[in-house]
């Protein structure tokens, strides 16, 4: 059996912008993507704690450095400038590889730069569970 389990987090980023004219996704300064690990295209569950939306959409790399997390689509209608947003990801696990899994867990400032990046670590198999801190902590 395949489990799903977080693969990445960015928590708490300010969305920059919203573009309904764009075609979708979310678009996002790359180095808050690549310290999260997550990846061009792929799919990440987006939830704004302002309002409680939340949304499946895939994630694009936008200018680096810029800050940028900009809501497109259709989704543009749910997500406003200024929310707080949590953009996780995840993969699945087979049972069969149960075992150590960590999680890059990035928190950005206001304008979203890398503030602090710490890590879930975990033993699926044997259920344990830990935070460990990282840079910015």
């Amino acid at each position: 059996m395949f489990r799903k389990f977080l693969i990445g987090k960015v928590h708490r980023a300010t969305v920059t912008g919203a573009d309904v004219d764009y075609m979708g996704s979310i678009t996002m300064d790359p180095i808050l993507i690549e310290e999260a690990g997550i990846l061009p295209l792929e799919e990440v569950d987006v939830w704004d704690v302002t309002n409680g939306e939340r949304l499946s959409t895939y994630c694009i790399p936008g200018a680096r450095g810029s800050g940028e997390v900009t809501i497109n689509g259709a989704a543009a209608r749910r997500v406003c400038a200024g929310d707080k947003v949590i953009v996780t990801a995840f993969g699945q696990i087979d049972d069969r590889d149960l075992g150590r899994h960590v999680v890059r867990v990035v928190v950005p400032d206001d304008k979203n730069r890398v503030a602090r990046v710490f890590r879930y670590s975990t033993d699926l198999a044997a259920r344990t569970f830990d935070i460990v801190e990282g840079r910015g902590t």
